[in-house]
This record gives structure tokens, sequence and C-alpha cells, in this order.
């Protein structure tokens, strides 16, 4: 795979990946506070459930959707480190955040939720080494 292939393939995962955690909640935060993950409900063990709070964070998220399909539909350094970047400080702090709020997760849940949450900063690291301009021998 070249690099750009690869760096588009992170922008479009990532598009993927926030427009369905943004419509999810966005357009039925309720649900998307009692049962995400759908198969672990892990974001209904911080509670109080804030509807306002939960469809901005939809919003935002679509709104990165966005920026991660234009910049995977038209590849462009400038655009695709930016969006990375933004999202690896995005990401972060959300592990952050979670890694010092495990109380109520088991073991299990909280791994599994710690490697979901880390596992996101992987292809939005990829992508500024697959857009870089290629080096010049001689």
């Amino acid at each position: 795979m070249t690099r750009l292939r690869c760096a588009r393939a992170c922008l479009a995962l990532m598009c993927v990946y926030t427009l369905s955690i943004g419509a999810t909640a966005a357009f039925v935060p309720g649900t998307f506070y009692e049962d995400f993950p759908f198969l672990a409900h892990w974001v209904d063990r911080l509670p109080p459930f804030n509807e306002h709070l939960v469809t901005d964070v939809g919003g935002l998220y679509l709104g990165f959707a966005v920026i991660f399909g234009w910049a995977a539909w038209r590849p462009d350094r400038a655009l695709a480190r930016a969006a990375a970047a933004a999202f690896l400080l995005v990401a972060s702090l959300h592990l952050a955040f979670h890694a010092a709020h495990l109380d109520g997760f088991g073991t299990r849940d909280a791994i599994a939720e710690l490697g979901a949450l880390a596992s996101l900063l992987i292809p939005p690291a990829v992508v500024p080494w697959a857009i870089r301009e290629p080096t010049r021998v001689g």
C-alpha cells in the first residue's frame, strides 16, 4: 500500500468512526447515553445524563467526520495534518479523562474501554507519517 493510500485509509476510517459516534450522539442522545458502546454500556456509568452536552458532542464528532471525509477524498497535506493533530488532542484528552474515572467499571470493562480509546490514537498518528513529502535523494 502506498503512503497516500495508507493516509486515505486512516482518514476514511476516522470519518466512519466519527460519523457513527456523532450521528448516534446527535440524533438519539438518550440511546447513546444508555447503550454506548452497544454491547458494553459504558457511557451511562458516568452520570448524570445531559441531552444538551451529548448532542453537542455528537455535532462536534459530525464536524470531524466532514473534515476526515474531505481529507480522505481530496488529500491535502495541511488539511490531513491539521485534522489528525486536532483529533489526536481530542482523543488523548478523552483517554486521560476515562483513565482517571474508572469507578464502577470491572477490570475487563476498564481494560476494554481504555484499549478501545487508546486504539483511536493510531490512525491519526499514522496520517502525518503517511502524508509527508517523499524524501529526495541527491
